[in-house]
């Protein structure tokens, strides 16, 4: 089953325009002209101006005697479109190895087999609009099953994602408007004469008069939005991308056929790598099929390689994966993230202790979901959930030591939870805990351990301070405990009482 995201960027002239012009205020109302002989009228609007009134389409003279101080800035499509294809090309290296500019505004992908990779469909698309976001980017993302449904609920909703189940396509579109179909205006202005509002009316409607009055688009639109007809992705591609293929003669579909060819890819493809001194981080195998479709599958590693057998042992993993329907008539294999590999000579057992190296173990493991595998590293921070960072688990040593003056929990909790407590104050440990709904009898504890905020990086932390009790109950569990603040003063903190681990 395809799954195609279709990213809709609605603010994309004046997202780029803002980017490359730091000087211009946020808040100041921004809006794009678009010219055509002497009339002037808005092509593109930002939120501020939208708050305002603002709208596409709207004359621009008209727009300056409503809004006092608008900036505006003639339309550039060919800066716009450059903008849109860096995107694609940043999206082609990071999510998935079928991705192609939707022009104007949009950027469509074929996930399939891919998104087990950024955690599923619904972490993958949060982390896509997140990282736009960052970048000062408004995004919509919407996965479906067809290209026409992602593109038409993508530029209708709201919200900022959305992912419609398998098979659900027709209930997701049945109340698009009509212009989530693609039809050129005039066409849809045509139906709404006729009384038609949304896709669903216009799809219940017989197909003869339609096509009689209007044309085979409205049909071709609706079976691509439906999926009765396939809707291929041609996939962007980089001139720097190494990419070899093998085209054939006659379709191939056997498994062991299909194995037989990769592995002749993955040795051209090393030897193209070994010429640049690259090695392959991301590949991606891609197949055409005869009836005009693709499929992809990508494979990711933890460092840098250009291990023939490694490699092909990677995507003969997933080559049952491959749907080769009618056959397959040509496969491509490239390498969309390289990095630098120097050859190194193998050191002798002689001269020095083999060291394990985990990164086929973490290869395997990571292309069934790499956001499960990372390494924890301290981080030089005394406050307990600022000491500890997620990093590949591959990388290199990050140069810091854990804290050795107090004992540390083998469990952390991702946040503190609240207990109930009886102590006296403003030093002692306490009496009874309890915590889940259970009580417990301190029998012995050690403490207070005096942590203080930081306040170079918050403000609000600046008398912060938290008292930490290491404590065992009566069953011989052992708890970490603290109180906010120092007993005494309430700006340290609220005096209430949080369990944050547990020793082993």
């Amino acid at each position: 089953m395809v799954r195609v995201v279709s990213v809709y960027l609605p603010t994309l002239p004046t997202d780029r325009i803002r980017r490359a012009d730091p000087s211009i205020l946020v808040e100041a109302p921004l809006v794009v002209v678009a010219r055509s002989g002497s009339k002037r009228w808005l092509s593109a609007v930002d939120a501020n101006a939208a708050k305002l009134g603002l709208h596409v389409g709207m004359p621009a003279a008209k727009a300056q005697a409503l809004v006092q101080g608008l900036l505006l800035v003639d339309a550039d499509p060919a800066a716009d479109l450059a903008a849109l294809e860096r995107l694609t090309l940043w999206a082609l290296s990071q999510y998935s190895p079928v991705v192609a500019v939707d022009p104007p505004d949009g950027i469509v992908m074929d996930t399939e087999g891919a998104d087990h990779l950024q955690g599923g469909e619904e972490l993958m698309l949060s982390g896509l609009v997140n990282r736009f976001r960052a970048r000062g980017l408004l995004a919509r993302a919407v996965v479906a099953d067809t290209w026409g449904a992602a593109f038409g609920l993508a530029r209708s909703m709201t919200a900022e994602t959305k992912v419609v189940p398998l098979g659900k396509t027709a209930d997701a579109v049945a109340r698009l408007p009509l212009s989530s179909l693609r039809l050129s205006a005039e066409t849809i202005v045509s139906l709404r004469t006729l009384g038609f509002k949304t896709v669903g009316e216009l799809a219940a409607t017989p197909r003869a008069p339609l096509s009689l009055r209007f044309g085979p688009e409205i049909g071709r639109r609706l079976d691509q939005m439906f999926g009765r007809v396939a809707e291929p992705i041609d996939p962007i591609r980089c001139p720097e991308i190494i990419e070899v293929h093998r085209t054939f003669a006659e379709p191939i579909g056997a498994a062991e056929t299909i194995a037989k060819y990769v592995s002749r890819l993955v040795i051209k493809l090393c030897r193209e790598l070994q010429a640049g001194g690259l090695g392959v981080r991301r590949t991606d195998l891609i197949v055409h099929r005869v009836d005009n479709t693709i499929q992809a599958l990508r494979a990711g590693t933890a460092k840098p390689v250009r291990d023939v057998a490694w490699l092909t042992k990677l995507l003969h993993d997933r080559i049952e994966k491959i749907d080769p329907g009618y056959g397959i008539e040509k496969l491509s294999l490239a390498a969309t993230m390289v990095e630098p590999l120097d050859d190194k000579q193998i050191v002798s057992s002689l001269v020095a202790e083999a060291t394990v190296d985990v990164g086929a173990f973490v290869d395997v493991l990571g292309n069934r979901g790499s956001y499960r595998i990372y390494r924890v590293a301290p981080v030089a921070s005394d406050v307990p959930e600022r000491s500890v960072k997620r990093i590949s688990p591959v990388a290199a040593d990050v140069g810091q030591t854990w804290p050795t003056a107090w004992p540390r929990p083998v469990r952390l909790m991702d946040r503190p939870e609240l207990i109930e407590v009886m102590a006296l104050l403003p030093d002692h440990p306490p009496v009874w805990f309890a915590w889940r709904g259970k009580r417990r009898r301190v029998k012995r504890a050690d403490g207070p351990e005096r942590i203080f905020g930081e306040w170079w990086q918050r403000t609000s932390e600046w008398a912060a301070v938290r008292d930490y009790f290491t404590v065992e109950d009566e069953t011989g569990e052992r708890y970490w405990i603290f109180r906010s603040g120092d007993g005494v003063d309430s700006d340290t903190g609220s005096h209430r009482w949080f369990l944050h681990g547990v020793f082993a």
